[in-house]
């Protein structure tokens, strides 16, 4: 019954230059025959092979993108040393349409983004969908005594949230997240494949799938199957079934 597989990081290109994440892409579409593959990364480490070489098995590629200003990018971490940023989206942006792989955007606003104005350059870019996440804070990941990064520098309100989905309203394919559409609406896999349930406002791992089985794992998920269809979670995700003008 799986339709889609979306990996994620972490950053997926790092393992083996983006070979490793390039044949599970091809092993999804080939072996097990997935409706959608997709991938969400920083575009730092893509290549124009790779996308030449794996792009018949990609239906999206997902690029994380918070400012259209370099400056501010550098400030919220998203800085690719000599590398700039907008500059590389905007070739991968031609990769995609050159491959016939759907191109989507992924930001996410916080107190250095929340007042900048996105219209013309998300326009201009005509991604599939742009995903547009408030910050959220996850205990031991990006917030409390544990964590690995310290999160609650970014973090704004809801109304500071709403502000920016108005200003960018017309943008006919923005798909907005809040804190409370996200936290319970989607079914994740750490790499020991145990499903990670966020309703506590932490990451606690279920029993691994390898060692209970996909039924007995994910009732530990939090997966809140109505909020996943609420948040638009289901849509065209396949590019075969795409009316993209490539």
């Amino acid at each position: 019954g799986m339709e889609k597989i979306n990996f994620s990081g972490g950053e997926p290109f790092l393992q083996d230059r983006g070979e490793f994440v390039g044949q599970l892409v091809r092993f999804c579409k080939q072996e097990l025959k997935l409706p959608s593959v997709s991938i969400v990364s920083n575009g730092s480490l893509i290549r124009e092979q790779w996308v030449q070489k794996y792009g018949e098995y990609l239906d999206i590629l997902a690029i994380s993108c918070d400012s259209f200003d370099e400056n501010v990018n550098v400030l919220i971490g998203r800085g690719q040393g000599k590398k700039n940023h907008v500059e590389n989206l905007q070739k991968l942006r031609q990769w995609c349409r050159e491959y016939a792989v759907a191109f989507k955007i992924n930001s996410v606003i916080n107190r250095f983004n929340v007042e900048e104005d996105m219209n013309e350059q998300i326009k201009a870019l005509n991604p599939v969908r742009w995903k547009v996440f408030q910050c959220l804070l996850i205990e031991g990941e990006n917030s409390g005594e544990d964590a690995l990064r310290e999160a609650e520098k970014f973090v704004i309100s809801d109304e500071d949230f709403e502000q920016f989905l108005d200003r960018h309203k017309n943008v006919s394919c923005l798909v907005p997240e809040s804190n409370q559409k996200m936290r319970d609406s989607y079914l994740i896999l750490d790499e020991y494949m145990r499903f990670l349930n966020c309703r506590n406002g932490r990451k606690e791992p279920s029993k691994s799938i390898l060692d209970v089985g996909v039924e007995a794992a994910i009732k530990f998920s939090g997966f809140d199957e109505k909020m996943f269809l609420k948040r638009g979670g289901k849509y065209v995700w396949s590019k075969a079934d795409m009316k993209l003008d490539w």
